[in-house]
């Protein structure tokens, strides 16, 4: 039986130009790239080839490109290395994110709000946006940091980052602006000229390239210190050994990103459209929770009332078809997503919650087969809920 993938937001399989390039790094082209020999220096010319890949689809300096081990570690690098690095010319910091940002940011933020950093968690709307007029109201002369994902990875909805870098150019003081932007890269021009941020994060596995490596923009200027120590590498922002086939492989997998964004969009963006279409056509009850006039053209966010997004996602695989309930990360959470209670939605509905996200490897008869055995599914266990009324 054929697998079908719908869930590229989660993790996206590497793609065999990226895992070609990778390849001579991990046995003949071994060597360390900060070692000072003939290999080492392989690795090394490597390594900045693919920063200036990196530094190219960022529209940026290759001196400005941090590699990480991913999203997780590109985000904690800016909020918690840019607190270390004010705390000392600073009594108060403060810093705003949105209420449906991943864990990623979110955690980091919990844990320095035990630390005295004052944080404000902006509410949205019920699209899932950030409102200017309520983030406008929260900036406070010692606000330090504004950290706003570029695109929701549970419902794909897209935030005005451009909008937000404009307002925060013409304050009095100072503020960084942060993207996590790990769910854009593949959809959207992440150029951080345009965007008018100081950091950006983003991860190869999102990407078609591999797990356990990622980059951080870090702008020219920009106050933040390492948080491990152990190394001098990445300009002293991120000690360790670099990974350099996994760079070598985020270097070309955002290299095909930009150049075949557009063609590639389009493909999904059509079959995402006939999925909606589809389950909203053949499916009573359904609650679509991507606002499609301004999300990812890969995502399609759906509450089946009177069915439990676990049930579904098991019966969906029996049957070879590989959907999400929400976050991959959060997965082995029991609780109602964050991201669907904070757009208003009841933990009822957001129980019964299926994110489908879409990639350049889904065809037409995915669809098909999809809203084939979807609406049967469904109705099976709407039938086996007593409080669900047709």
């Amino acid at each position: 039986m054929k697998t079908i993938y719908f869930d590229h937001s989660a993790t996206t399989p590497v793609e065999p130009r990226v895992l070609k390039e990778m390849l001579p790094y991990f046995s003949k082209k071994f060597g360390n790239a900060s070692s000072l020999y003939s290999l080492g220096k392989e690795g090394a010319l490597a390594v900045e080839k693919a920063r200036q890949r990196v530094a190219n689809f960022l529209n940026c300096e290759t001196s400005e490109i941090v590699f990480t081990s991913g999203g997780t570690e590109s985000n904690n690098l800016v909020l918690k290395g840019l607190v270390k690095a004010l705390s000392p010319l600073r009594k108060k910091i403060h810093i705003i994110t949105s209420s449906i940002e991943h864990d990623a940011i979110l955690e980091p933020c919990a844990d320095l709000e035990k630390e005295g950093v004052s944080i404000t968690y902006l509410p949205v709307k019920p699209n899932g946006i950030v409102d200017i007029e309520i983030f406008k109201k929260a900036i406070r002369p010692e606000t330090v940091l504004v950290s706003i994902m570029y695109a929701n990875n549970e419902v794909g909805v897209i935030e005005p980052i451009q909008e937000i870098g404009e307002l925060l150019k013409k304050q009095k003081n100072k503020i960084y602006f942060h993207t996590d932007a790990t769910q854009a890269v593949n959809a959207l021009d992440c150029d951080v000229q345009k965007l008018g941020v100081d950091f950006l994060s983003i991860s190869g596995h999102k990407i078609y390239g591999p797990k356990g490596v990622g980059a951080l923009f870090v702008k020219k200027g920009s106050s933040l210190k390492g948080i491990q120590l152990g190394g001098h590498q990445e300009n002293n922002l991120r000690s360790g050994t670099l990974n350099v086939p996994g760079i070598v492989g985020l270097g070309k997998a955002i290299e095909l990103a930009g150049r075949e964004r557009l063609k590639n969009n389009s493909k999904i963006f059509k079959l995402r459209n006939k999925l909606i279409a589809g389950i909203l056509k053949e499916i009573p009850d359904v609650i679509l929770n991507t606002d499609i006039d301004n999300a990812l053209p890969s995502h399609a966010h759906f509450s089946f009332l009177g069915a439990e997004g676990e049930a579904i996602l098991f019966e969906l695989d029996f049957r070879g078809i590989e959907v999400s309930t929400g976050s991959a990360c959060a997965s082995g959470s029991l609780e109602p997503s964050h991201v669907l209670l904070a757009m208003g939605l009841s933990p009822e509905t957001a129980h019964g919650a299926i994110r489908f996200s879409l990639g350049k490897g889904n065809t037409a008869e995915d669809i098909q087969k999809t809203l084939k055995v979807l609406p049967l599914i469904i109705s099976k266990l709407r039938a086996m809920n007593p409080l669900y009324k047709n």
